[in-house]
């Protein structure tokens, strides 16, 4: 952690000021210590260079096993693909000349793919994760002198109000417990004028989506033990990739039929290598089966919270995933 981020933050629970408290240092960064507030008492630790605001278990362990696992596949830097950053660029509308030296926060920062994307483009980015994924990021990218991260709930973030210039957070909300409340977190760490971009799984009409082998297997997969579920995971890659890649290979419906065999293939959507191809399947496969909360939504429910939260400009729209972006009045 660095010491000019205590600047930043207020304790989650009464919104009092916070001290750094017994901080030991190493290489230029606070590698532990204790946050205390000058309100409430309430103290947080700083552990592995990271604050944490929560308890190191929690309904998101899954995302901390499987990003901890996985910790480089979606980086661009790792892959050698610029896949986080067109999809980044694409669903935020934002340019890289937009983000230079301006305060960005990655909610839901997993590894940290689109923070090294921010972080490329000259913005100074506060990463946070529910999960301990942020260890995984801080692997990644810690020695970044742009970056911070920060181990702490959406329902009950640690910043002072309106600290930021752009808020993004891609394929979260929908697996926090109340999708809509986790939304409503975002607008207010927006200076005004400031910008969100979100996206969601989205709803289909007559919830056809329902249809999918995700929405069936995962009540039996999420309540597995997750190094089981992964060993069923990677078998079920194993044997049943090549089955759906064989399928999308099939004229006019492959593309609509593949998504009956219940693992991620990407073959035909990114330029991956086939050990590429196999550890993103086995990384996606494992995300749709183990996550506790998956509430896909509409495209008129996610404009309607922008319309509450009051933005202007906003957007809302199918790419693939469900996509919001506007700005705050």
């Amino acid at each position: 952690m660095k010491k000019q981020l205590v600047d930043w933050l207020c304790c989650p629970n009464c919104g009092g000021e916070l001290h750094l408290n017994e901080a030991r240092e190493a290489n230029g960064e606070v590698e532990s210590g204790h946050l205390t507030c000058m309100g409430c008492g309430h103290i947080y630790p700083v552990v592995s260079f990271v604050p944490r605001f929560v308890p190191s278990e929690n309904y998101t362990s899954t995302f901390g096993f499987q990003w901890n696992r996985f910790r480089q596949t979606q980086l661009d830097s790792h892959s050698g693909l610029p896949i986080s950053r067109e999809r980044f660029f694409r669903e935020t509308g934002w340019t890289s000349d937009d983000l230079t030296g301006k305060k960005v926060l990655d909610m839901g920062c997993g590894a940290g793919r689109f923070a090294e994307v921010a972080l490329s483009s000259g913005a100074v980015v506060v990463g946070v994760d529910y999960s301990s994924a942020v260890d995984a990021c801080w692997q990644n990218l810690g020695q970044h002198p742009n970056l911070h991260l920060i181990q702490a709930d959406i329902y009950a973030l640690p910043f002072h109000p309106k600290r930021f210039d752009f808020v993004y957070c891609l394929g979260v909300l929908q697996h926090t417990p109340d999708v809509k409340r986790a939304f409503m977190a975002l607008p207010t760490q927006l200076r005004r004028g400031g910008r969100l971009a979100v996206d969601l799984y989205p709803k289909l009409p007559g919830n056809i989506h329902l249809l999918w082998p995700r929405y069936w297997l995962s009540p039996l997969t999420k309540s597995m033990p997750l190094s089981q579920l992964f060993r069923l995971v990677q078998a079920m890659v194993k044997f049943l990739l090549p089955v759906s890649i064989l399928i999308g290979r099939i004229p006019l419906l492959g593309c609509k039929l593949r998504y009956v065999i219940p693992v991620a293939n990407y073959e035909g959507v990114y330029p991956l290598s086939r050990t590429q191809l196999r550890e993103w399947a086995i990384l996606d496969t494992f995300d749709m089966l183990a996550s506790t909360y998956d509430q896909p939504q509409s495209v008129k429910t996610l404009r309607g919270w922008f319309s509450l939260a009051d933005f202007r400009e906003i957007e809302v729209f199918r790419m693939g995933l469900l996509v919001g972006r506007g700005v705050r009045c």
